[in-house]
């Protein structure tokens, strides 16, 4: 391993795709690339191994790729397509006998405490249960021998946290999900990324997400060496869209491995 394997675990909108009772192109695909669970990733650093958002389709994220470690868990916003696997990470606490330090912003874990109080209030602190370690995320940090930089992404009347991540003032990667448009701050914090990761639903416009071509555009000024699109709905078919893209542009897909 290098400095960062990333494991894209899901990379679809928060329907999923194939879309619950759709026979379009994208639905219908023999592409595997088309398949798309609920948007997260997988991050490894020498003997280090944290996830960003647990997404309904966790469990099963895991299993395709033999998860068997997590050390952390960071949340990027708490909308239920980027929170609902929360509970499975129980397993993890029991496999090590631990407790779970979930980093996200204050807001974000004010809402994880509503929706899973059990875990939250102290009142199921088995052995073989969910232990959460709540650290509220509002200035730079380190994590697996990462510096990780917070940045505020407006999602419509929400505002999401974007990572950036940098291993000895190098700056490897940056995971802008859920988000309408990059600010300023959030910009410069990326400025010159190795890789870019960034939401880009679909072609035409969405009050609280990218389009390709907004993708595009904040894509360039960023000046990423290689960018990944993800949130992905069903209009985007993978082959089709990813032909009309720059060299320098792809579209993320289930189970891709980057190393950095």
């Amino acid at each position: 391993m290098q400095q960062m394997q990333i494991t894209f675990l899901g990379t679809g909108t928060s329907h999923g795709i194939p879309v619950i009772g759709c026979a379009c192109q994208v639905c219908k695909s023999a592409d595997p690339r088309d398949k798309r669970l609920r948007t997260s990733i997988h991050v490894q650093t020498p003997g280090f191994s944290f996830i960003v958002d647990t997404t309904p389709d966790f469990r099963t994220q895991c299993l395709r790729e033999e998860i068997s470690r997590v050390d952390a868990v960071l949340y990027t916003h708490a909308h239920v397509d980027h929170i609902l696997g929360f509970d499975d990470l129980r397993r993890f606490c029991e496999l090590e006998n631990k407790n779970m330090p979930i980093l996200a912003s204050a807001p974000t874990l004010e809402s994880l405490a509503r929706v899973f109080q059990y875990a939250f209030d102290g009142s199921a602190r088995f052995s073989n249960y969910i232990r959460p370690e709540p650290r509220v995320v509002d200035a730079p940090f380190s994590l697996g021998g990462l510096d990780i930089v917070p940045v505020e992404l407006p999602h419509g009347r929400m505002t999401t946290n974007g990572f950036v991540f940098e291993k000895n003032g190098r700056r490897l990667f940056a995971y802008y999900t859920d988000c309408a448009e990059v600010p300023p701050a959030a910009e410069e914090a990326a400025r010159g990324v190795e890789v870019l990761v960034i939401d880009a639903l679909r072609h035409h416009s969405h009050q609280t997400h990218f389009t390709v071509q907004g993708a595009l555009d904040a894509a360039s000024r960023i000046g990423a060496r290689q960018t990944y699109f993800i949130h992905m709905c069903h209009e985007l078919g993978h082959a089709e869209t990813e032909a009309s893209l720059p060299p320098d542009v792809r579209l993320a897909y289930d189970g891709l491995r980057l190393h950095l």
